[in-house]
């Protein structure tokens, strides 16, 4: 009996299809994301009154006149505390919830991921006006806790010195429940046979943790790493809820978002300018990508030789 050829496919044949399933999102991602960035950088590189091309004077102006560095300066330090106390104090703590929430011996725990997950649903409108009232020295609970503790009371919104890092924690209790998701994602992926086999060797919990599952979620770390620098790159909207488009007491809170607003819609008596708005906005792009670029060259690489 004569075999019959075997049916090979054409490699030089166009695969249309993929571009068609492709094209609605490709599209949709260019009109929100793409177009708009591209007439930021253009915004950026014209006068204020968009008549004249000035090319880069207006970064110059941004880091070299004194009407502008000392602000973005000051934005940018604030920012970059804002981004350390998260990642110093919110993503350990996810961590830590995410690790006891995994233990099965832990009665009601789908009750308690609720709980610690539901602040991430709220409004920052809500949040903002909340912790105001909490901590407000005049009708809040936070000084009659405070008496009752045996701490002295500070206004805490209200101080230079402390009132950024009251907001940065805030905002962590809002959003810790995120690393938390993500933590105990990672941690229920982790394969039992192996997690058995470190328990017949004489494991602790402890080493279970640290020696066995911490090297297999180093991947979502640092993805909740990378996360929270572009989120809190990108932080406004707890800051201008809770403490307005000034960022008080005396831009104490303000950070480049903020900082950002005030430039490119003008506040209280003082116009936007449109050109260093958007110059702002491009710098703050540029930090961002700078950021995940040296994490997809340095910390994914170091991740992937780990795992092979």
């Amino acid at each position: 009996m004569k075999e019959l050829p075997m049916l090979r496919p054409n490699k030089s044949r166009p695969r249309w299809h993929i571009a068609v399933f492709l094209a609605p999102a490709l599209l949709l991602y260019s009109i929100v994301m793409v177009f708009p960035l591209l007439d930021t950088l253009r915004l950026s590189l014209f006068s204020s009154d968009g008549a004249n091309f000035v090319g880069v004077s207006n970064y110059q102006r941004l880091f070299t006149d004194s009407q502008w560095w000392p602000y973005f300066w000051r934005a940018l330090k604030n920012t970059v505390l804002f981004f350390i106390l998260h990642m110093v104090l919110q993503n350990p703590l996810g961590l830590l919830l995410a690790a006891l929430l995994d233990s099965k011996n832990l009665r009601g725990r789908s009750i308690y991921r609720t709980l610690l997950f539901s602040p991430t649903m709220l409004s920052f409108v809500i949040v903002g006006f909340i912790w105001q009232l909490i901590l407000s020295p005049t009708w809040g609970i936070a000084p009659a806790i405070s008496d009752f503790l045996g701490i002295r009371y500070r206004p805490w919104l209200g101080l230079e010195s402390t009132s950024l890092p009251t907001v940065a924690l805030i905002s962590i209790w809002q959003f810790v429940g995120i690393p938390m998701l993500f933590f105990m994602t990672a941690l229920l992926a982790v394969p039992q046979d192996i997690l058995e086999a470190a328990r017949v060797d004489g494991a602790s919990a402890w080493q279970l943790f640290w020696r066995v599952k911490f090297p297999l979620i180093l991947p979502t770390v640092g993805i909740v790493s990378i996360l929270t620098f572009i989120g809190n790159f990108n932080a406004f909207d707890l800051v201008y809820t809770a403490k307005g488009a000034l960022a008080g007491p005396n831009f104490s809170t303000d950070l480049l978002g903020t900082f950002f607003y005030r430039t490119f819609y003008g506040f209280q008596l003082q116009l936007g300018d449109y050109a260093m708005g958007t110059t702002i906005a491009m710098v703050i792009f540029l930090i961002i990508l700078f950021g995940s670029l040296l994490y997809l060259l340095v910390w994914q690489r170091k991740v992937v030789s780990y795992e092979l």
